[in-house]
C-alpha cells in the first residue's frame, strides 16, 4: 500500500526522476511555458512553486537552496532578481496548467502546457517602438507650419 508516500513515479527511478525535475524546472523558469504531460506538469508544479516562493524570501540560504535544484547561478540570479519580485504580495499559484485538446501521437499521453502565471513584460520593448511613430507626427506638424506662412504670405499681399 502507499499510504502517506507522496509524489508520482512516473516509471523512472529516484535519480532519473530527479534529473528530468531538475531539467523542467530549468526549462520552465527559461522559458516560462512548456509543453508536457498532464502527470508530469502536476509534479513539476510542486517544485516551480516552492522555487519561487524561495525567491521571495530572497536571502543567501534560500539562494543556496535553489542552487541545489537549478544547479546554476545563472538561473538562480534570474529567479531572484526577475522572476521572484513579480510574484511579491502573492500566496501561491504562480503556475497554471492548460490541458490541450490532443494527446500526444506516440502513446496518447495527455499533454498540457505548464506557464508561470505572471510572464516577462513584453510591452516595454514595444513601447519604444510606438514612441517613435509619436515622434514622426511631431515632424508633420512641423511641415504644416511652413504651409501656415503661405496664408500669411496672402494675407499681407491683400493689405
Amino acid at each position: 500500500m502507499r499510504h502517506r508516500k507522496s509524489g508520482r513515479k512516473l516509471n523512472r527511478s529516484n535519480s532519473h526522476r530527479a534529473a528530468m525535475f531538475k531539467n523542467m524546472a530549468r526549462a520552465l523558469l527559461t522559458y516560462e511555458q512548456i509543453r508536457t504531460t498532464e502527470a508530469k506538469a502536476k509534479e513539476l508544479r510542486r517544485i516551480v512553486d516552492k522555487l519561487i516562493t524561495m525567491a521571495l524570501r530572497n536571502d543567501l540560504h534560500t539562494r543556496r537552496q535553489a542552487y541545489k535544484v537549478l544547479g546554476s547561478h545563472q538561473m538562480v540570479q534570474r529567479l531572484f532578481d526577475e522572476i521572484g519580485p513579480r510574484f511579491e504580495g502573492g500566496v501561491g499559484g504562480y503556475t497554471r496548467i492548460v490541458k490541450l485538446s490532443q494527446p500526444r501521437k506516440g502513446d496518447c499521453a495527455p499533454m498540457v502546457i505548464i506557464e508561470l502565471t505572471k510572464k516577462a513584460d513584453k510591452s516595454a520593448s514595444a513601447t519604444p517602438a510606438k514612441e517613435e511613430p509619436k515622434k514622426a507626427p511631431a515632424k508633420a506638424e512641423k511641415k504644416e507650419e511652413p504651409k501656415a506662412q503661405p496664408e500669411a504670405e496672402k494675407k499681407a499681399d491683400e493689405e
